[in-house]
């Protein structure tokens, strides 16, 4: 049993967040300029607080992958990994999936939805004629509760409705439930 899974990492500041995400942006533009056709599929996952990445947190991104991919190879949507990311900020997948991007949502909101540990990800649904991500919102699919409390997500990131220590509890209590019991079998 973990005590806490955030007690070490290398904390990122907003402005390493933010250049993180700007490279995001940069990437998935380069994608789309030479696969224009293509759906993308950008998976990372939603953690709070200064730590983003450790042996933890990888040890749950590999997991959910496994788990995602296998949603995608028995939905028959062909799939390529364009590249990964292993930061600071945080690990992230980037996919080019050659399917409508409405089945692609539907199967990743699917994994998100699959087990409690899958809904730390945030996989985005990407195509080059939309600005933003295809939103549940979109497909008239529900939108993503909290962790805690059950509102929308949104509505209590944006609020702060829940502490960061609190949120991180939550996820700690989830790694060990999920790995911690794996390795005691």
């Amino acid at each position: 049993m973990v005590k806490t899974i955030f007690t070490e990492g290398e904390p990122q500041s907003i402005t390493e967040v933010l250049a993180n995400k700007d490279e995001r942006v940069e990437l998935q533009q380069t994608i789309f300029h030479k696969f224009p056709e293509y759906t993308l599929l950008d998976v990372k996952l939603n953690i709070p607080g200064p730590i983003k990445n450790n042996r933890y947190l990888k040890e749950i991104f590999a997991s959910g992958i496994l788990n995602l991919e296998k949603i995608l190879q028995n939905s028959q949507l062909p799939f390529t990994m364009y590249e990964h990311w292993e930061r600071a900020a945080g690990s992230e997948n980037f996919y080019l999936v050659n399917a409508d991007h409405r089945l692609v949502k539907k199967r990743a909101v699917e994994f998100e939805n699959k087990q409690k540990i899958n809904r730390l990800f945030d996989v985005d649904v990407l195509i080059k004629k939309q600005k933003q991500a295809i939103s549940r919102k979109d497909l008239d699919l529900p939108v993503r509760k909290c962790f805690l409390c059950s509102k929308p997500a949104k509505e209590c990131a944006r609020s702060r409705t829940h502490s960061v220590a609190d949120l991180q509890n939550y996820i700690t209590s989830l790694y060990n439930e999920e790995f911690c019991k794996k390795s005691a079998n």
